[in-house]
Order: structure tokens, then C-alpha cells, then sequence
């Protein structure tokens, strides 16, 4: 998967969502072969060269600190700018207001574009989109959609993880249904995809360890 991608996987059987997912951020170890970012092992990436959406953000959060904080705490071991987080808050639709509440202050959709927001700041070369959309409204689907589009643009990869075919079919040229892997390869971000017009592209049908 190139950076300036967004790949799309309908998935099936769903058992295999999370540990892809999980391997493909660094969160799990694969038992067998390896994952490679841009044509090196994940293990010896840069901190935040790969970032993931999870499905439910109120499991992804710490319930006792602000969105603020929530947003910042990718940078506090890189002295991030308070600046850069403020930026990255409004453009995924957040208010000063809101980044002094708690998650159990504000709505999953507010809560999810908090997790979008500390998701961006790390500037990744890559977004692990794993069912990001399964507990939003149409609105803030769309929302946040268009501001993952707009990051594509700027070379970021996009790998989207999800039931719903009608969101694929929109965001996407193509899409890959999972089956069951093959242990004996790898998985790949970089290099497997082919890339649009619209700056959306598939995994391709080549990759060993998808479909």
C-alpha cells in the first residue's frame, strides 16, 4: 500500500479483522512471516510511521483525561507543539470548548474525531482504518471521511477495514475480501497497490497474505 492511498478490505471471515489490523499497526506479532513498511521490517520503523482508527474510541481513550490531552499525548514524548495540536483539533471539526471535556462529556463522534486528531498529529506515513465508522452518524462519517481523503492528497496511506461495502464502494476503486491468509508470507505496506486519478487505490490481487 503506497503512501497517497486508501485501500478498502470488506471483510470476511470477520475473525480476521482485529489481528490484521492489530499486526499491521505493530500491536500484535505475527505468528509466522513479517510485516514490511516501505520495504523495511515494521519493527524498526520511526514511532508513529503507522496509526490506527479503532472501531469504538471509548475503548481506545483514557476516561479521565481531556480531549486536549487525549490529542497531545502522541507528542509529549517529542515535545509536539501545543499549536499543532489546536490546528489538528479544528480540522477534524473539534472546538476549543469540547477539548476541555471528557469522553464521558461529549458523544462517540465528537470522541472519534478526537482519536482521528491524535491519530494525524503524529504525522504517519500510513492509517489503519479498522471499522472507524461503525458507531458514527451519516454526518460525521462523512466528516471525517473527507478529511482522511484530504490527508491522502498530502501522501498519506489509507487502509480502511469494514462491513460496510457502501462506503467502500464510494471511497474506493477497489476492494479486497479477506480470506484466509498464507502464514509462510508477509504482509506489505508499499508497493502493492495501483493508484487512481482520485488518489484512492486497491491491495493488490498480488498480495500473498490478502484474499
Amino acid at each position: 500500500m503506497p503512501p497517497a492511498a486508501s485501500p478498502d478490505s470488506p471483510e470476511h471471515p470477520a475473525a480476521a479483522k482485529p489481528p490484521l489490523a492489530r499486526v499491521l499497526t505493530g500491536l500484535h506479532t505475527p505468528e509466522q512471516g513479517s510485516v514490511i513498511l516501505d520495504g523495511r521490517p515494521l519493527s524498526v520503523a520511526a514511532p508513529g510511521a503507522v496509526a490506527m482508527l479503532f472501531q469504538s474510541p471509548r475503548n481506545a481513550v483514557t476516561a479521565r483525561w481531556t480531549l486536549g490531552r487525549i490529542i497531545a499525548e502522541p507528542l509529549r514524548a517529542r515535545r509536539g507543539r501545543a499549536d499543532t495540536v489546536h490546528a489538528t483539533a479544528q480540522r477534524v471539526g473539534l472546538t476549543d470548548d469540547l477539548l476541555a471535556r471528557r469522553p464521558h462529556q461529549v458523544s462517540d463522534g465528537q470522541l472519534q474525531r478526537a482519536c482521528l486528531a491524535r491519530a494525524l498529529v503524529q504525522r504517519p506515513r500510513y492509517l489503519i482504518c479498522d471499522e472507524m465508522t461503525a458507531m458514527l452518524d451519516l454526518a460525521t462519517t462523512a466528516a471525517l471521511t473527507s478529511v482522511i481523503t484530504e490527508e491522502t492528497r498530502g501522501g498519506l496511506g489509507v487502509l480502511v477495514i469494514s462491513h460496510h461495502h457502501g462506503l467502500l464502494a464510494a471511497w474506493a476503486d477497489h476492494t479486497t475480501v479477506l480470506g484466509t491468509p498464507t502464514p509462510s508470507h508477509g504482509l506489505s505496506l508499499g508497493g502493492r497497490c495501483s493508484k487512481s486519478a482520485e488518489g484512492a487505490s486497491a491491495i493488490s490481487d498480488s498480495s500473498p497474505a490478502l484474499g
